[in-house]
């Protein structure tokens, strides 16, 4: 499989199914999981060959109606990176909260170095 396929497989049971790459459906149930790749270690090698894992640097958001809902849910996204069999992951930072005003809702958010074989 691919990251983007071993990341939502390992985040869906967390939120119902509910995991979207870049951004959500309009009115999508809450709570949600969004993740978005924002850059990520990038190996070159001088012997021109191809690297046998990816590295990329996940952003993992979290969206809920209320804050203690979507810090809770953030903290279960964390362990269940941590504890992933399909890929290593590394957090890189502690959860940041978020809200979006037109909506309402509140978010966390926590960024991931995650190793996976290609």
């Amino acid at each position: 499989m691919s990251l983007e396929a071993d990341l939502t497989a390992v985040l869906s049971p967390l939120a119902g199914g509910r995991v979207y790459p870049d951004f959500a459906p309009d009115n999508a149930a809450r709570p949600y999981i969004v993740y978005q790749q924002v850059g990520g270690p990038s190996p070159n090698y001088l012997e021109k060959t191809v690297p046998d894992g990816r590295g990329a640097r996940m952003q993992v958001a979290c969206w809920a109606d209320t804050r203690l809902a979507a810090n809770a849910l953030a903290l279960q996204v964390e362990d269940a990176l941590v504890q992933a069999t399909a890929f290593d992951t590394e957090s890189a930072g502690a959860l940041v909260a978020t809200a979006d005003p037109e909506t309402r809702l509140r978010g966390a958010r926590q960024d991931f170095l995650i190793w996976a074989a290609r």
